[in-house]
This record gives C-alpha cells, structure tokens and sequence, in this order.
C-alpha cells in the first residue's frame, strides 16, 4: 500500500483524481440542471421555494411535478447510483497497482460513459443509447471490482 505523501507521484492514483474529478463535477452540474428546470418551469416540491412567485394560494400552483424536472432528476440519481460506487471502487483500484495504460482504460472509458449517458438523458436519445453506455459504464466498475479482489483475496 502506498504512503499518502507518495500517492501524489503515482501515476495511476493522479490518473484517478483527474477523471472521479471530472465525473464528480458532472454530476453536481447536474444539480444546476436540476435547479435551472425547476425555475424556467417554475416546478417546486418545497412551499418556501414558492414564494417569489406569490404568497399563500397563488403560490401553491408552482407546487407541482414537471416531466422535464424529473428527467433530469432521474439523471442525476442514475449518476449517484453509478459515480460513487465508481469512485470508492477506483480508489480501491488506483491502490492495487495495476498497469498505467490498463487504468488509464478504465477511467476513460467509464468517464465517456457517463458524459454520452447524460446526453442521452438530456437531449434525450433514442434507446438503446442511455441503457449501453449504462451498461458500459457499470462493466468498467465491475472490472475494476474484479481486479481488486483478485488482488486483495489472490483469485
């Protein structure tokens, strides 16, 4: 295992803090997305969120669902459900020393992966486009995951 002071030399660990970087800062631009849906549709779950828009029952028509909201809100728990198990595999990953080029495979790949999932999501893209680049992306995690236990358990 790697000192913490070293991990900074590595380039396979610098490698991984570049694209979790890259992918962490994809899905909290999902947030904005999600933000910048809900006040051009002026669609709000929560009362106060309402009243810049009127007060008591003139702002209670903003408490409402919007099909557009949702699409990006379900993008952005596609993202959690998909990011952090990438994120915490990774590290583990980045730690067990695999082959520059090799991680350098897998960060890219599931980094593209999950750029391509949010256009599809967005824009939104035909099937089956979102569902393979899902697919593509939760294959490199579990890759990642396989090479780890090989390594850690000697599979």
């Amino acid at each position: 295992m790697a000192k913490s002071t070293q991990l900074i030399d590595n380039e396979v660990f610098r490698a991984f803090a570049t694209y979790t970087t890259i992918v962490l800062l994809k899905m909290m631009l999902m947030s904005l997305i999600t933000a910048y849906f809900r006040i051009t549709r002026k669609a709000f779950v929560n009362p106060e969120d309402t009243e810049s828009f009127g007060k008591g029952e003139s702002a209670k028509k903003f408490l409402r669902t919007d099909p557009d909201v949702e699409r990006v809100r379900r993008g952005h728990l596609n993202d959690l459900e998909n990011i952090v198990p990438f994120v915490g595999i990774g590290l583990l990953y980045a730690l067990s020393g695999p082959e520059l080029s090799t991680a350098l495979l897998h960060f890219r790949i599931f980094t593209g992966a999950r750029i391509f999932h949010t256009f599809a999501y967005l824009i939104p893209l035909p099937q089956p486009g979102r569902g393979l680049s899902w697919a593509v992306g939760y294959s490199v995690t579990f890759s990642m995951a396989y090479k780890v236990l090989k390594t850690a358990w000697l599979l």
